[in-house]
């Protein structure tokens, strides 16, 4: 890597000049409407947004496998803030997707996407069709493995890549907003749960921006959580709080869609370095499950607590699940279980660490024992249901504690 920026000293001093973010090749905004919107181009173009110093190295991108940049947005009122930018997948993953693109309208592994669109299933939807109804888009990703149609109708109802906004009527949308929103559901959803489950109105989801072309704009939150493993115990203990909290507002919440977090690991929660708050700053494996739908078709065993099986594996964030229990239960543990497994207890290992977030506890919490049984109750129950309870009382004694040493 030495020899290569020195080699490429020239073009590095003149990458370092240069403002990709308004530049249509970077953003790849060709690629439209095969991509995740435009509503932020006019920002992206007009230079207000600028990537960060060493972001601005193409010879970088090599390490950067999940294509995420660090930038600043800058308003002539308001100053200049940080923002996270994705592409939503790997160069790779990128390149599938329009090789499966062409591969669905030509047979061909290479084509014009702009004419290839509308024959795939991504333009079907196309004209004057009413509703996205779970038929056309059951199991393309996480988040509509098992929509519902009040689920589907909230996804299009707070699209935000669309000036009309706010109707839940798909032809409401041009044909390449359409197309935009379908591709995004199947290719990464991440958007449409920041979306449809906006920061704004309490979810512990970042903050959505905006789109131009490949490219996604959300608010930067603060450090990984990662980045708090060795930090006082008294802050451990207020995060450790945060995350049962989230956990239980994902499973219980007013509006009856339980949001499940399939993937958990220290890299997808980030921490307000003023508010101290935590958020989930990786939203893409998130299923969501309707429970007025599983009340109303009542499948087998609709009302029977589910309970997740402790997975004891040798890698890294490892959780166990079915798809179809999440979708076919009203009570169900899955969030307890992988914030506890994953982040909190002993079994939590990351980067080489064990312990979970709450490890080396003070002598006197630890000669008292009830923070650990608790956490071993939660992560791994020896009692029918004991995740439940165990989920509970730990959320009580969290708060407990943090109070204490406040």
């Amino acid at each position: 890597l030495a020899a290569a920026l020195v080699l490429n000293t020239h073009s590095l001093l003149a990458s370092l000049q240069r403002n990709e973010l308004s530049e249509r090749r970077f953003l790849q905004l060709n690629k439209c409407p095969a991509c995740w919107g435009t509503s932020w181009c006019r920002k992206f173009l007009n230079g207000q947004l600028r990537l960060e110093s060493w972001g601005r190295l193409r010879l970088l991108d090599f390490f950067n496998v999940k294509n995420v940049y660090f930038a600043r947005y800058g308003e002539p009122r308001e100053g200049s803030r940080r923002v996270v930018l994705k592409r939503l997948g790997s160069a790779q993953e990128l390149a599938d997707i329009d090789t499966k693109i062409c591969r669905r309208a030509t047979g061909r592994g290479r084509c014009d996407l702009l004419q290839a669109l509308p024959a795939t299933e991504f333009a079907s939807l196309n004209g004057d069709v009413r509703l996205l109804t779970p038929g056309a888009v059951e199991g393309w990703s996480d988040l509509v493995h098992c929509p519902s149609q009040r689920l589907l109708d909230r996804l299009v109802r707070r699209y935000a890549e669309t000036k009309d906004s706010g109707s839940f009527l798909l032809r409401n949308l041009k044909d390449s907003e359409r197309m935009q929103l379908l591709i995004t559901l199947a290719f990464n959803p991440e958007p449409l749960v920041l979306q449809s489950f906006p920061s704004d109105e309490g979810w512990p989801f970042a903050k959505y921006l905006g789109a131009c072309g490949r490219m996604v704009a959300v608010n930067y939150v603060g450090e990984e959580l990662w980045s708090y493993f060795n930090a006082p115990w008294e802050k451990r203990v207020d995060l450790a709080w945060q995350l049962m909290e989230i956990a239980e507002q994902l499973t219980n919440n007013d509006f009856e869609f339980a949001l499940y977090l399939l993937d958990v690991s220290f890299d997808n929660f980030a921490v307000g370095p003023r508010d101290g708050k935590v958020i989930i700053v990786d939203a893409e494996n998130v299923l969501v499950a309707d429970k007025r739908l599983i009340r109303q078709n009542k499948p087998e065993n609709w009302d029977v607590w589910y309970e997740s099986k402790f997975d004891d594996c040798d890698k890294e964030a490892c959780l166990s699940f079915s798809k179809e229990i999440l979708c076919a239960r009203v009570t169900v543990d899955h969030n307890y279980y992988a914030i506890c497994q994953n982040l909190l207890s002993r079994h939590a290992t990351w980067r080489g660490t064990s312990g979970g977030l709450l490890h080396d506890p003070p002598a006197e919490i630890a000669k008292d024992g009830r923070l650990e049984a608790l956490l071993d109750e939660c992560a791994n129950p020896k009692k029918r249901y004991g995740r439940f309870q165990a989920a509970k009382e730990l959320r009580e004694y969290l708060a407990q504690l943090s109070n204490n040493v406040r």
